[in-house]
């Protein structure tokens, strides 16, 4: 199995929902659809209240570049829009859709053919452009559905040479099993998503990297036409176009891009650089898979796979969710919050953000919701560091997190920047191993709001 340098073994707790079929999302009566969901500016509302509209349909447009499309997750009427909360505590605008029961969709033209037989030429290449499907994606809205959120179009267009895409299959986070389930239902439409994706940049090196331990997963994709093992022998007869499959150790942060493309491809990605630095694209798995949902049916990215988990939740799920829904209603339908839930996230435990309350919707980069009680979230509150180096051990960016956190502490950011807080990627092995439970991800964070500020 390969990996990268640093890093540990969390335990992971993904048997809560590991086994758990997706499940549909019912309809709720109000969705509350943030037009800030993406890395770049928010998009544009071109609806106003009393619109009609329906499932699928253009609410709000990028708005520059570095933006993405929005589409209404249901079919109803636009209330307003008003300010209200995201997951990092910021006030942003909001469409307000009171649904009304119907069912209309609206889709673009499909632009290939599509078969789930599991033989060669699932999708039609043929029938479309590269050019057709950067375009798809950016009509779509389709964004990394990773964490980042950084438009998908824009991330196919690098300015560097790029010669190898890989698939971050990795979900190192612990508790999230969607892009594993995704991977184990929907395989063969996953499959054909990457092909679209690898077509799009003019690749033909594809890698997936997937932890150990999602097994069934690794297997599924093996059973598939055109798929191979990261193994010396299925190597050696590697024909033109098959996906290589690459078995990673169960480490987190495995699924950070930087790490990933060390463990699958041995390249390193230079301080300040994009994965296209070394000749690389990287894709999340809900990433490929919208990909084939946008050109083969025409369906906008206002759906999400996402993983609601944890000992305070009373039935965890793996749900597919509608973009905007509130979390109120997602718990709800998950049988609720125990009476000893002392903490609520968004998204995984390492990278998520603690929420205050379940005030906040659903948005396109939230893989996960956990509410975790008293004996999985610590309430241990900081003391002073005591410099035993544990923080740089696991790195994976080699960092000294101790002096990041020091600087930051007594307000010299100019310090904290030399010690490398700009390279950090916030996966918080650091804070994690701290027996001094220093919350030196916040320490990174604010450093760079002031070095943001100063420049």
């Amino acid at each position: 199995m390969k990996t990268f340098k640093g890093g540990f073994h969390v335990p992971d707790r993904k048997d809560l929902t590991a086994g758990v079929s997706i499940e549909d999302m019912p309809v709720v009566t109000d969705y509350f659809v943030s037009v800030s969901q993406h890395i770049g500016k928010p998009a544009q509302p071109v609806v106003k209240a009393g619109d009609e509209v329906v499932e699928g349909q253009l609410i709000a447009e990028a708005n520059g570049l570095i933006s993405a499309n929005i589409h209404s997750p249901v079919c109803g009427e636009v209330v307003e829009i008003v300010k209200r909360k995201n997951a990092q505590g910021a006030l942003v605008d909001c469409i307000h859709i009171k649904s009304n029961g119907k069912q209309d969709k609206f889709t673009l033209p499909p632009l290939a053919a599509f078969s789930a037989v599991k033989t060669d030429g699932d999708v039609s290449y043929e029938s479309v452009t590269s050019e057709q499907i950067v375009e798809r994606i950016r009509e779509a809205g389709i964004v990394g559905m990773g964490g980042a959120g950084f438009p998908t179009a824009v991330k196919l267009q690098p300015k560097d040479p790029v010669d190898s895409l890989i698939i971050n299959a990795a979900e190192c986070e612990p508790y999230l099993n969607c892009d594993n389930r995704l991977l184990i239902e929907r395989t063969a439409e996953f499959l054909a998503g990457v092909r679209l994706l690898a077509k799009a940049i003019g690749v033909t090196n594809v890698y997936i990297g997937i932890e150990a331990n999602k097994q069934e997963a690794y297997n599924k994709l093996l059973e598939q036409s055109g798929v191979i093992a990261d193994s010396k022998e299925a190597l050696q007869n590697r024909k033109e176009g098959d996906i290589v499959v690459v078995l990673l150790k169960a480490k987190y942060p495995q699924g950070a891009e930087k790490t990933l493309i060390k463990a699958c491809l041995n390249r390193e990605v230079p301080v300040g650089g994009l994965p296209a630095a070394v000749g690389c694209i990287v894709d999340n798995v809900g990433t490929a898979y919208a990909v084939w949902d946008a050109v083969v049916n025409g369906v906008t990215l206002h759906k999400r796979l996402m993983t609601v988990s944890g000992d305070g939740i009373a039935n965890p799920k793996n749900l597919e969710v509608a973009i905007g829904t509130p979390l109120s209603a997602v718990v709800e339908l998950c049988g609720g919050l125990r009476e000893n839930t002392v903490k609520l996230i968004s998204g995984g435990p390492m990278m998520g953000f603690s929420l205050m309350d379940l005030d906040v919707s659903v948005s396109k980069t939230d893989s996960g919701f956990l509410a975790l009680t008293d004996k999985e979230a610590s309430s241990l509150l900081p003391t002073p560091c005591i410099n035993c180096g544990r923080c740089a051990a696991v790195c994976p960016m080699k960092l000294m997190p101790m002096y990041i956190d020091f600087y930051t502490t007594v307000g010299d950011t100019e310090n904290a920047v030399k010690y490398g807080a700009l390279n950090c990627f916030e996966c918080g092995t650091c804070a994690y191993v701290c027996p001094a439970k220093r919350p030196i991800v916040q320490s990174v964070r604010l450093t760079k709001i002031k070095a943001k500020e100063k420049k």
